[in-house]
């Protein structure tokens, strides 16, 4: 589980910390598998000498460019696992070629997807998904941090993905997760934090492989009682509760004993009569964070001059 916790960390750290030394390309042999052209100023596949001839590539990087287009052919790279990008690509890209090669990895960070009317595009830093999206065959890790995507951006099929094991949506705008997430069996990573989440549905209670779950800093008071059936503690396992307004009994149990004592609590049949009682009750709803200085809000204002 320690492989999946370095890949978040290791893909935030090039998200937030632009100034950090990006590695190099690699000159290893002609045969190398994994090649990097990373803030190059490269606006064209077309400028990477033999690119497309490299059918054995597994692993390609190209953040930090000037890419607003892949041409057809990327489709050429069948054993390509990994594709990871922070460039402006269009919106088509991942519908009609990303789909047709097994790609495991697949990192879209804080991206821009322009829309087809000119006027909209900069209005947008990922905040729609195109149809047909969860008919990628392979995927297992797919990381949408630092967008601006919530629950209506999803298409129908996005958690059919069965091979999905690692889900990094945070810092986006999701208030409602939906009960359809119950389908990501393999699902062994689910991040959520830093969004406006005011519920986790019941159906979590069906990802029996889950083995870390983020949702630190939502809108969240309570938790449903399937929760507890997970395996989420221990030292492999990982559950994220701080800065949530909770209800005063979590809250209590937090500040005791952290999310072993929450994971006892919302066990316990005092509990689910608490959470059955409160579902069916109207309170408050915590107001939303400010997001003005979100990642993708910040760099848009700037690139769109408002």
């Amino acid at each position: 589980m320690q492989f999946f916790s370095n890949i978040e960390f290791r893909w935030e750290v090039k998200l937030t910390l632009f100034e950090v030394t990006m590695p190099k390309e690699k000159k290893k042999d002609d045969m190398n598998t994994e090649l990097e052209h990373v803030d190059r100023n490269i606006s064209s596949l077309n400028a990477i000498p033999r690119l497309f001839e490299m059918t054995y590539l597994t692993r390609l990087t190209l953040s930090h460019n000037k890419l607003t287009s892949i041409p057809p052919n990327i489709a050429d790279l069948e054993n390509l696992q990994v594709f990871y990008s922070l460039s402006a690509l269009k919106r088509n890209f991942l519908q009609k070629y990303l789909r047709r090669i097994l790609v495991k990895i697949l990192n879209i960070c804080s991206n821009k997807i322009h829309l087809q009317t000119p006027a909209n595009e900069c209005m947008n830093r990922l905040s729609v998904l195109p149809r047909g999206f969860g008919s990628f065959k392979s995927l297992e890790i797919l990381d949408l941090t630092y967008n601006n995507l919530n629950e209506r951006s999803l298409p129908g099929n996005f958690f059919f993905i069965e091979t999905l094991r690692a889900l990094y949506l945070g810092d986006n705008d999701f208030e409602l997760l939906p009960g359809d997430v119950m389908n990501l069996r393999n699902l062994q990573i689910l991040v959520l934090r830093d969004n406006d989440l005011l519920a986790i549905p019941r159906e979590i209670g069906h990802l029996n492989n889950l083995k870390e779950l983020h949702i630190q800093g939502n809108r969240l008071t309570i938790l449903p009682p399937e929760l507890g059936v997970l395996d989420l503690i221990g030292n492999k396992q990982v559950l994220r509760l701080e800065h949530n307004p909770w209800v005063p009994s979590i809250q209590e149990q937090f500040d005791a004993r952290g999310a072993q004592g929450v994971m006892d609590f919302i066990r316990s049949e005092q509990y689910k009569y608490f959470y059955g009682r409160q579902e069916v009750t109207t309170g408050p709803v915590p107001p939303k964070r400010n997001k003005e200085k979100k990642i993708s809000r910040k760099t848009h204002q700037s690139q769109c001059g408002s």
